[in-house]
């Protein structure tokens, strides 16, 4: 039964957004010692936010998801998990996500989670997803939080470098998404929602992938412009984003669609790559000063 839970958190989403979140943790300046309960709490408050925000998407989405090839399988669809049982988890984990970020960390980090646990589930998934093509774009605006959660839990505030993290993954998440759309676009015709490859056509979301992959390259190297990063960051985020492009580029040469998940699976591996280097130069730039 724990494993039908688990399944209903989609792990693999909430671990890049813990990754990404504590990446925003440790770029944040703290004043004294390492702020352990702030991070701890912190990872554990977004993490139980982010899984009721999942939760809550499987809720909304079951019917969608028991006529679509990639999610027919989920605990819902597969009436592993009775829907009541499903929506007491996704509303315990809102409650306790909110009751520990408000008790351990701070006020901002919780209620910005809790916002962006509304943003993902209810806007996102009741709304956008079903009215219009450019749905991923602002949807995207709740998975690029994270690093600003993280932030926003060590220091208390909001900050300009803080955005800076928002702003790459707000820029990555439509080519990201839209490479697997192409893939998956005759199941998301079947189910009625308005991807961009089903209303605009697949040349026109290749080409749309290929002109957010340029604008993420010159989005990566805001960290080093602001003198947030140093040149190993720049280094990394220069190859990575190149690297997109090249996969953009093919994806947009090739007729067919054999390369989209060759770009979806990439994209996976730069934002990590890219902001675990953002995290390495940032703490070998901090040991340079020491001396």
């Amino acid at each position: 039964m724990f494993k039908i839970y688990y399944e209903l958190t989609k792990p693999k989403v909430v671990a890049l957004i813990l990754f990404t979140a504590l990446i925003g943790m440790l770029l944040a300046p703290s004043e004294g010692a390492f702020p352990v309960q702030a991070v701890v709490f912190g990872l554990i408050g977004i993490g139980f936010g982010s899984a009721a925000g999942a939760a809550f998407n499987h809720i909304i989405d079951e019917s969608i998801d028991r006529k679509m090839q990639r999610t027919k399988n989920r605990p819902l669809p597969t009436n592993a998990l009775p829907r009541k049982n499903a929506t007491i988890f996704a509303f315990s984990l809102a409650i306790l996500s909110t009751t520990i970020l408000l008790v351990f960390v701070n006020q901002i980090t919780a209620w910005l989670t809790l916002i962006s646990m509304i943003g993902y589930a209810v806007i996102y998934t009741i709304y956008l997803k079903r009215t219009t093509p450019q749905n991923i774009i602002w949807g995207g605006a709740a998975g690029a939080m994270p690093p600003v959660l993280g932030w926003t839990a060590v220091t208390g505030s909001l900050h300009t470098e803080a955005l800076l993290l928002f702003l790459i993954i707000f820029v990555w998440t439509p080519p990201h998404f839209w490479a697997l759309a192409i893939k998956r676009r005759e199941e998301y015709k079947k189910v009625d929602i308005p991807m961009l490859p089903v209303t605009h056509g697949v040349e026109f979301t290749k080409e749309q992938v290929l002109l957010y992959t340029v604008m993420l390259l010159a989005v990566s190297l805001f960290p080093f412009i602001t003198r947030m990063s140093g040149l190993l960051y720049l280094s990394a985020a220069v190859i990575l984003g190149v690297v997109f492009v090249y996969h953009a580029w093919r994806l947009h040469q090739e007729p067919s669609d054999k390369n989209a998940m060759k770009a979806f699976g990439f994209s996976i591996f730069y934002l990590s790559a890219l902001f675990l280097f953002l995290l390495i130069d940032h703490y070998i730039r901090f040991i340079i000063a020491l001396f």
